[in-house]
């Protein structure tokens, strides 16, 4: 992938896609300034607020890092500094690189921005948007998926479980659905390249408990373990 290192000023760090987006300041970062250009499409909330933006015939995805669980009710968006290459926009934009590199199905990495503040920094990430795809959660909201639908979710997660690839939050939301059947996986913070082991048992398990809250969440979702999970499997164990 075409990137380029760019130390914008002493506390900034910013790392970019020179062929998605050749020149990036921290203004690409700073939801106010897409606003004023009106370029911004679309929001998301959940930990924090995500903003769909269009640049030209470019779609991205504007992510700041938050904190979740008990630690994030006190300190929300800070982080200590151990290193440019630790920090969670540089890691999972490498991380992104690599994988679309390898012809796995995410999304391209756009840019990252590390802000250092003495310890600690804050930061954020541009990635490409998917277009014409909805997570699983949206899409078990409307309809039941058939089994072939599930076997390839199956096959997807092997396929990424092959290349040695953990994912750290894998759910319902990060698994996209196109119209055409395409699927994509999303939200590699905290994701890495690991060796096999019981990891990826574990993030099976995850992803099952994800279908089952979000069944027990939502007036409807088209869920049922015992007939969609097995299928899913079914795939996973064929492989891709």
């Amino acid at each position: 992938m075409n990137s380029q290192h760019q130390l914008w000023s002493q506390n900034h760090f910013l790392l970019h896609d020179k062929a998605l987006l050749p020149q990036v300041g921290p203004d690409e970062f700073r939801p106010r300034v897409w606003r004023e250009r009106g370029a911004v499409t679309g929001t998301s909330t959940g930990r924090g607020t995500t903003y769909f933006l269009r640049q030209g015939e470019a779609h991205w995805v504007l992510r700041h890092y938050r904190r979740g669980g008990l630690v994030g009710k006190l300190v929300k968006d800070s982080y200590l500094f151990l290193g440019i290459n630790n920090s969670r926009p540089v890691a999972e934009y490498k991380l992104l690189a690599r994988l679309h590199d390898l012809g796995l199905p995410v999304p391209k990495p756009v840019a990252a921005h590390v802000e250092r503040r003495g310890l600690f920094y804050k930061g954020d990430i541009l990635i490409e948007r998917i277009q014409g795809a909805r997570d699983l959660v949206a899409w078990l909201q409307k309809a039941e998926l058939a089994e072939g639908q599930w076997q390839a979710i199956g096959a997807l997660v092997r396929r990424f479980h092959d290349a040695g690839v953990f994912h750290a939050d894998l759910n319902a939301h990060n698994i996209l659905l196109g119209e055409a059947g395409g699927l994509w996986l999303i939200d590699f913070d905290r994701g890495r390249l690991r060796k096999s082991g019981v990891w990826k048992e574990d993030n099976l398990a995850r992803l099952l408990r994800s279908f089952n809250k979000e069944k027990g969440r939502l007036p409807s979702f088209h869920w049922d373990q015992e007939r969609d999970w097995p299928a899913l499997m079914a795939g996973y164990e064929k492989g891709a």
